[in-house]
């Protein structure tokens, strides 16, 4: 069967339609030929003619070798995981025992929070650590969540709705069996190098300076000039994304020192003020109670040096060029704040390795589509939330921490979940056992078997995802991926390169003129 001028959305339907017919689904090829042709050659009609023809005429020729294939019927462990015990993972958690399933929360600290932990308020005046305080209570009172500390995650194996977890945690080492996971290891603040951080005792991040505000220190009661420095540590080499949250935080900062000190001067460096959603009212705000917004280029970075004022008081002076009065401007602050960037949390990498999920180049983890999945992972059964994703606020934490449990939800409801067919399978007999399929599976589905000829590759088909890597690689040709076989590709290309369908001779002449 083949469908053109559908939408690639369709292509579930079509399979459903195949199957309730009693027709093997892996019967079915699509020509896309509106995403691939219609829509990118609205002004080329003729051609655009032209193109569908030859997306048809291939589609075709693929069909001619396509084979009935077989699906995998696998069962569904009803309880879950989540790695991080942040706001993200313990809404997560809630969601999920909330229904009725069992979950393990796993967090690497003594306890619960994440960075949450060291915020006060939201911007729009939310209390944090009534709120924080409020959900860890529900989260230990939950008799379907079982929580472990100080835990390290040494091991996971297995495939979607039956994975096996192993844990340190506390001493002890437990084996958790689960069908699901979430991932929402979180964030960590920055440290900056940069600006006499960690040389000077009055260079503090904006989360310290959140701190003391709480406890009205005296200090900030008694300054008169306090400076803020916008993009530490990010929107630059090596960390090129903008980390969301500082200059929300930075205004929130401003305006509560404001509250506190009302004769501070107050002055926030910035590359772009960047106040998310509907946030942009307390920036006005800010600017309106004498709060000063300086802008800075990136080839202009403000500098901060150990000085003396007028009256030989120590001070921090930080000199940035100004580009509207095209000088450049001294300012003598008592105390200096960086809004430092959020990275991915040290541990992120070594949880993405085990549960074999991709990370970005940013190092936050990789959702399988930013529209259409924006909170699974392309390893079935594995989904995320939360910081560990990217920079967020606490509310876009806990809207993504429900997607996740609402995600992991319909996958535990069912009792058997459907594997794929278009898997990898290895002919031993070409198999030469030099590793390189192994190597470049990032799924784990290859291992060795040992046979009378030696160790040979093996696929297990519930762990391949029919990506193609490995064929790729194989020097011999030995695996084949199967539904995208060599056959089925090289009919494609003789029916885009000869209009007229050829026959096997015809074929083997084509390719013979392609190769030459």
């Amino acid at each position: 069967m083949v469908a053109a001028c559908t939408p690639r959305t369709h292509e579930p339907l079509f399979r459903d339609t195949l199957r309730e017919a009693g027709i093997n689904q892996y019967f079915f090829d699509m020509a896309n030929i509106r995403e691939h042709c219609s829509w990118v050659h609205s002004k080329q009609k003729e051609e655009a003619t032209e193109k569908a023809k030859d997306i048809v005429r291939m589609s075709v020729a693929r069909t001619i070798n396509l084979e009935p294939l077989k699906e995998f019927e696998l069962p569904v462990n009803k309880a879950a995981l989540v790695v991080g015990g942040g706001v993200a993972g313990m809404n997560a958690a809630l969601g999920l025992a909330g229904q009725g399933f069992e979950v393990h929360l796993v967090e690497k600290a003594k306890d619960l929070g994440g960075m949450a932990r060291r915020i006060q308020t939201t911007l729009e005046g939310l209390d944090v650590q009534d709120y924080l305080q409020d959900l860890i209570r529900r989260v230990y009172q939950h008799p379907l969540v079982h929580v472990y500390h100080e835990a390290t995650i040494t091991d996971v194996s297995g495939y979607v709705g039956s994975f096996v977890t192993t844990v340190q945690a506390e001493g002890q080492v437990t084996i958790i069996q689960h069908g699901a996971a979430i991932l929402a290891t979180g964030a960590d603040e920055h440290r900056p190098t940069e600006y006499l951080y960690g040389v000077d005792e009055r260079v503090w991040t904006q989360l310290e300076l959140e701190e003391r505000i709480s406890r009205k220190d005296e200090g900030l009661a008694r300054a008169r000039s306090l400076v803020m420095i916008q993009c530490v540590g990010c929107r630059q080499e090596g960390r090129d994304y903008c980390a969301r949250v500082c200059c929300s935080q930075a205004v929130k900062n401003a305006l509560s020192l404001k509250a506190l000190n009302p004769e501070l001067d107050i002055y926030v460096l910035y590359r772009d003020m960047r106040t998310y959603g509907f946030k942009e009212d307390y920036y006005l705000k800010a600017a309106d109670q004498g709060v000063r917004f300086v802008r800075f280029t990136p080839s202009a970075k403000p500098e901060v040096e150990a000085a003396r004022d007028e009256e030989e008081k120590p001070v921090l002076r930080v000199t940035v060029p100004d580009p509207i009065l095209g000088q450049r401007l001294a300012i003598d602050a008592h105390f200096l704040v960086l809004s430092a960037a959020a990275a991915p949390a040290a541990g992120s990498p070594d949880v993405a390795r085990l549960f074999k999920v991709p990370v970005n180049p940013d190092g936050f983890f990789q959702e399988a589509h930013v529209k259409l999945r924006p909170v699974d992972f392309a390893a079935d059964g594995v989904f995320m939330c939360g910081s560990s994703h990217y920079p967020k606020h606490l509310s876009e934490a806990v809207s993504q921490a429900y997607g996740a449990a609402g995600r992991a939800a319909t996958l535990l409801s069912q009792d058997t979940v459907t594997a794929s067919g278009s898997v990898c399978t290895v002919a031993e007999s070409t198999c030469i056992s030099c590793g390189a399929c192994v190597a470049a599976c990032s799924y784990g589905a290859i291992h060795w078997r040992k046979t009378p000829g030696g160790d040979k590759a093996e696929v297990n088909p519930v762990l391949c995802k029919g990506d193609g890597l490995c064929c790729a690689k194989c020097p011999t040709s030995a695996i084949v991926l199967r539904h995208y076989t060599n056959e089925e590709v090289l009919n494609q290309i003789d029916a885009a390169l000869f209009e007229a369908p050829s026959g096997a001779g015809e074929q083997a002449h084509a390719k013979q003129e392609v190769g030459s």
